[in-house]
């Protein structure tokens, strides 16, 4: 006997999106604004908060095309819908991301060893304008996407950009303070460097979820062993196996498994199925799952059989 649960749950709401929009308006304001003011600086940091401005532009715009994409219903062959859009978008963002950083490593290696002069004065005034457009975006964020998406890989990726961007920031004006001070213009390639590897840290952990998504790998934070006992609890399921769990998107679980019970009637199934996906929605967040009850025992041994080719 087979039964899914009740289809996937909208999860994103209008504000989130008009949230979005406005958020990236003010990124690609102020990304325009370092760009010129790096240029007329000669500040490789500047540039590179600039860059950070980029993906955080291009972060945000994925979201929103996630969005709406996602909110599509699921068609006869596409049974899931278009959630995986969101993954795909987060794996794009992720890989830009690590390009751009690597590209800044080498041209603050370069500037490094052929250090040039920097308008210090300019460097943090741009600087300043790029932090208080940080922190507006982070406002209009911080509560949609942050608090009530928190397992949205997509949107988290989104507002961890701007957290990252909000210190390459305070780290530019900083090193422009520092520069204004001391005439050390070769700082100005190390506030670069160190803007491209809080680049590579947050590129590396978007892009090991969005694989793992892809793989069908068991969402964090749920162990197939934790839920095999939970079930395995339940009075009328004698063993668990053939147990899959993975992610439809990064905010929606699915379940499936193999029960075995006693001989039951139908109508008693039916209250069993009831206890089970009351079980896994309340204790793991599982809103998708299908049951095959069993009678006899399973000759493969183990909770997961094997797949094979």
């Amino acid at each position: 006997m087979s039964h899914p649960s009740q289809g996937c749950k909208k999860m994103k709401s209008p504000s989130i999106q008009k949230r979005l929009k406005i958020a990236l308006i003010l990124v690609f304001f102020v990304m325009c604004v370092e760009v010129a003011g790096g240029i007329m600086a000669h500040s490789l940091a500047l540039l590179s908060d600039a860059a950070h401005m980029l993906t955080d532009a291009f972060a945000l715009s994925l979201s929103l095309m996630a969005l709406t994409i996602a909110a599509q219903p699921s068609t006869r062959t596409k049974t899931f819908g278009y959630h995986r859009v969101e993954i795909l978008a987060a794996l794009a963002n992720g890989i830009l991301l690590l390009l751009m950083a690597l590209g800044i490593l080498w041209e603050s290696y370069r500037r490094f060893t052929h250090p040039q002069e920097v308008h210090s004065l300019m460097v943090i005034s741009v600087a300043l304008v790029g932090l208080a457009t940080n922190l507006c975006v982070l406002y209009f964020l911080r509560d949609r996407v942050h608090n009530a998406h928190q397992h949205d890989l997509n949107l988290k990726g989104a507002f961890y950009h701007v957290i990252g961007d909000t210190l390459a920031s305070v780290a530019v004006i900083l090193g422009g303070v520092a520069m204004w001070m001391t005439q050390w213009y070769a700082l100005d390639s190390i506030i670069a460097a160190v803007v491209a590897l809080v680049l590579i840290w947050g590129a590396q952990s978007i892009i090991r979820d969005a694989f793992h998504i892809l793989l069908e790998g068991v969402p964090k934070g749920i162990s197939i062993q934790e839920v095999e006992k939970e079930l395995t609890s339940i009075p009328a399921i004698k063993d668990i196996h053939e147990l899959h769990v993975w992610s439809i998107c990064s905010n929606i679980y699915a379940l499936s498994t193999h029960a075995l019970v006693n001989d039951q009637k139908v109508n008693q199934m039916e209250t069993i199925l009831k206890d089970i996906e009351s079980l896994l929605r309340d204790k793991f967040n599982i809103t998708h799952s299908t049951i095959q009850f069993e009678s006899n025992p399973c000759s493969a041994a183990g909770v997961a059989c094997d797949i094979k080719h």
